[in-house]
């Protein structure tokens, strides 16, 4: 005889059989100048998906190291080249003082502020294996620190197997 926690367990892990679930990652590398540089990666990312085999789930983006963000927006020259990096330097100023700088001696405190203000990754819905992106939004990736750099995206996808 079956209690009620033994039946409950067994339908338990016949719904988890059910429902496979799958985690993707993938990788990308780039290299950045700073600077408030924006990147439109939403190719990157798109290509990035296009080896893997879960077509519908929750895709993140995320950007290692504390000096880059992650965000959407319509890329663009006046938004991409200008608008962004002006909103920034009103936020956190290059030249304001910041005691990041002063316990390690750099000149990036500013690139720590803004980073911090931006995040460094989202979640993008994949429906039938694409991004629900709108018509003109992109995936950016925004490099804040004040010398070229390589920078990772871990692009991580969890849904149907």
């Amino acid at each position: 005889m079956r209690t009620a926690v033994g039946t409950f367990r067994i339908a338990l892990r016949a719904l988890q059989s059910a429902i496979a679930m799958a985690v993707e990652t993938h990788r990308i590398e780039l290299d950045t100048r700073g600077d408030a540089q924006v990147l439109n990666i939403t190719g990157l990312v798109t290509d990035a998906l296009a080896t893997g085999t879960v077509d519908n789930g929750v895709v993140t983006v995320f950007v290692v190291g504390s000096t880059a963000g992650i965000t959407t927006t319509e890329y663009e020259p006046g938004l991409a080249e200008h608008d962004l990096a002006a909103f920034f330097e009103r936020i956190a100023p290059a030249g304001a003082s910041y005691r990041h700088e002063a316990t390690w001696h750099d000149d990036n405190g500013h690139s720590h502020v803004r980073a911090s203000l931006l995040g460094p990754g989202l979640s993008v819905p994949l429906v039938e294996g694409k991004l629900t992106l709108g018509t003109w939004q992109q995936i950016v990736l925004i490099d804040f620190d004040t010398r070229p750099r390589r920078r990772q995206v871990v692009v991580q996808v969890v849904g149907d197997a």
